[in-house]
């Protein structure tokens, strides 16, 4: 076992496990010894008046812990409630930067009035030392500063004290523009019982009065990043706008293009922080993508700069992003499954970096399927439930450490997936790159254990099972720029296919082979299927009249004056007006087998597949669209490897997940305007979408819907 003098000053915050012997989610430790199985035994500091003076010891697993220094942990020990100081750990880059503040550094902090930027003025000391392992908390004193650079405190009011968790955004001294003249606080010491200052702030070395020297009246961001004519930016691209206040703001670009009434290139930025002013992605009136409110920045491209933040600083040398994996939150060990999220509660759960399933070492297709399949629809959960005696190992690490943990907190590590992986029985599922498709039949073969989802019947009489449908067709069966119901209903008509049943879930592979290969350009999203036609046994409507259908003929489907990719059946009158036009005297159309005792003139029940997500694929990476609700414009974008910090070898992948409502206004629009729609014109994510469709996943609704006939 170490002694305590090899122990001394080491820190730690608990990430995981359950409570144990004192320790529990987001305490604060001092390390006093190591047992030999690589436990440690530690002090317990807690929060509130007496933050400073540790309890009773306790034992933790080492791999539970995050270590920390005493600068951060007595940062985070001002933090409250606890599961606040693991969100902040979460944010590596930001959390680095608070505890590298410099006094007179600009920041924004959480306010009850909003988010307002301000001046750090003294670090301060919460709470009493009155023994030697006694710690104090720390936090910032900030002076608020209005917009037109001077400082909103009054000389007898107080400055108000803000924990590390209350800052969202750092803008070192070194990177605010000079000819702004601060004005020096005179606020004096904070007559407040058990808080005092003290006398120097951590620094961040003698950069500011360098630049200060070297650059004395200029705009340091400006003469610090490259000529934007020289670098180049494109959507992802991490940015820094210095706006007319002079106060910079940081962002991702998510939109470039020439908006309405311009004519040079502009950037949409979602920033990091809500800024006055901004939007939720509209500019002029058009949406260009979306984002939280009052966090859309339009600006030309040329007033965008790298953010200095993540590429070179002054010295030229390239900063380096921190490597640590943020902490991640334990796995709860409960046997009650989670429900889907609800629709009110994904944004805030979902939405944001780090959030979703995290991806590793080419598990993209198999983030974005899981994603799919499980984070907002219950269709597998009504279809693969196993009582717990006779449920596998590999089902129990399904359900638990990615289902379960993804819909609960809103992130899977890659942890957790690489051991699902594991278990699929292969080991190429650890390594290699795959397709959604083999790893479907795999997870509902030997995973959840599930009979074929679609069962075909071909040419009237062999039956068929699949888990996926793909389409096949040849490309002149249909238009340039076809929807999922014309593809889907080309491929059944022309191979001879119908569904002996209406399928819980249905997923369609669209017509592409390889990583360059797709047979269109671009596919228009059907937001619902009507798959009626399509079912073996099955009333049908006829298409002119709309009374009860005996006739189908193949080669009226791209007729282009009956409405071009709807299928065709009619009655026994209309059948034969139709195919007395000269054009189709010489079509072959053939009897339908009709229910017996089906009323002729009856209403038929329309049988509708409703979207619920869509798998995408572009140069050999799969991200994915989730509709996590009812409303329209409900929609979300995944993808499990949106970013990286680090290296291949020490670095992980940070998952994001978006909002995007535009795909809403997009596929609300009428068939016929979704036809004449310019691609090329859409947002970024719509763009996506069309361009890069692989995989459509369709679920039954609970009740049949009854809509009229398309006569």
């Amino acid at each position: 076992m170490e002694t305590k003098a090899d122990a001394k000053e080491k820190f730690f915050i608990v990430t995981r496990g359950k409570a144990r012997k004192g320790f529990s989610r987001g305490c604060i430790g001092r390390v006093e010894a190591e047992t030999q199985r690589g436990e440690l035994m530690g002090l317990l500091y807690s929060g509130g008046s007496n933050a400073g003076g540790p309890k009773s010891g306790g034992i933790v697993r080492r791999e539970d812990t995050y270590p920390l220094t005493r600068h951060q942990a007595q940062l985070l020990l001002f933090v409250s409630p606890s599961s606040k100081r693991l969100e902040l750990l979460c944010n590596p880059q930001l959390f680095s930067a608070i505890c590298e503040l410099s006094q007179d550094d600009l920041v924004v902090v959480k306010h009850k009035k909003g988010h307002l930027p301000g001046l750090v003025r003294n670090l301060m000391q919460i709470g009493r030392k009155e023994k030697q392992e006694d710690l104090h908390m720390l936090g910032f004193e900030v002076e608020f500063v209005d917009t037109d650079h001077s400082l909103s405190s009054k000389k007898s009011a107080p400055l108000p004290l803000f924990s590390a968790a209350d800052i969202i955004q750092v803008v070192p001294a070194y990177s605010v523009p000079f000819g702004q003249h601060w004005r020096d606080s005179h606020s004096g010491g904070l007559n407040r019982k058990a808080v005092s200052r003290i006398n120097s702030m951590p620094n961040m070395g003698s950069r500011g009065p360098q630049l200060r020297e070297n650059h004395a009246g200029q705009s340091i961001t400006q003469s610090q990043s490259p000529n934007p004519s020289q670098v180049h930016l494109e959507v992802g691209s991490t940015v820094e706008v210095v706006s007319n206040t002079g106060v910079t703001v940081y962002g991702v670009i998510r939109w470039m293009g020439v908006p309405g009434g311009k004519t040079n290139e502009w950037a949409g930025i979602e920033l990091d922080y809500e800024v006055n002013g901004c939007s939720d992605g509209s500019y002029g009136g058009q949406r260009y993508f979306s984002c939280k409110a009052s966090m859309a920045l339009f600006v030309p491209v040329t007033m965008c700069s790298p953010d200095s933040r993540f590429h070179r600083s002054s010295t030229g040398k390239e900063t380096p992003k921190p490597t640590e994996r943020p902490p991640v939150p334990p796995l709860e060990d409960s046997e009650e499954d989670a429900p889907p999220i609800p629709e009110s509660e994904v944004l805030s759960l979902l939405v944001g970096r780090m959030k979703g399933i995290q991806g590793h070492f080419n598990s993209c297709y198999l983030d974005a399927t899981l994603f799919s399949l499980f984070s907002s629809s219950m269709t597998l959960d009504n279809i693969c439930h196993k009582p717990a005696d006779t449920e596998q190992s590999i089902n129990c690490t399904l359900r638990k450490e990615i289902v379960n943990r993804l819909r609960r907190q809103g992130f899977v590590p890659a942890e957790s997936v690489m051991n699902f992986r594991k278990q699929l029985g292969c080991d190429t599922f650890q390594t290699e790159e795959k397709d959604p498709e083999e790893f479907i039949t795999v997870l509902f073969q030997r995973v959840l254990c599930m009979e074929p989802l679609l069962k075909l019947r071909s040419r009237g009489e062999t039956s068929q099972d699949a888990y996926t449908f793909q389409i096949i067709l040849e490309k002149e069966q249909v238009g340039q720029m076809p929807t999922v119901q014309q593809l889907l209903d080309t491929s059944f008509l022309s191979c001879d296919l119908k569904f002996e049943e209406i399928p819980s879930c249905l997923m369609v592979q669209m017509p592409r082979f390889g990583k360059k290969y797709k047979m269109f350009p671009h596919i228009i999203p059907s937001t619902e299927l009507d798959i009626t036609d399509l079912l073996h046994n099955s009333p049908r409507d006829c298409f002119i009249c709309g009374r009860l259908a005996e006739h189908e003929c193949l080669q009226c489907l791209p007729d282009r004056k009956l409405q071009p990719g709807r299928i065709k059946q009619y009655c026994t009158t209309c059948n034969t007006q139709v195919h007395t036009h000269p054009s189709r005297q010489g079509h072959s159309h053939r009897a339908l087998a009709v229910p017996a005792e089906t009323p002729a003139d009856a209403p038929v029940p329309r049988h509708m597949m409703q979207l619920f997500a869509v798998l995408c694929i572009h140069t050999s990476h799969y991200v994915s669209f989730v509709k996590y609700g009812p409303d329209p414009h409900s929609w979300l974008f995944f993808d499990s490897m949106a970013d990286r910090c680090g290296d291949d070898q020490s670095g992980y992948n940070i998952p994001e997940i978006r909002a995007c409502p535009e795909l809403g206004d997009f596929l609300s629009q009428s068939e016929e305007e979704l036809a004449r729609a310019n691609p090329s014109q859409a947002g970024e994510l719509v763009r996506r979408l069309l361009c890069d469709s692989y995989m459509f996943l369709y679920q039954k609704p609970s009740k049949p819907q009854i809509k009229p006939s398309g006569a």
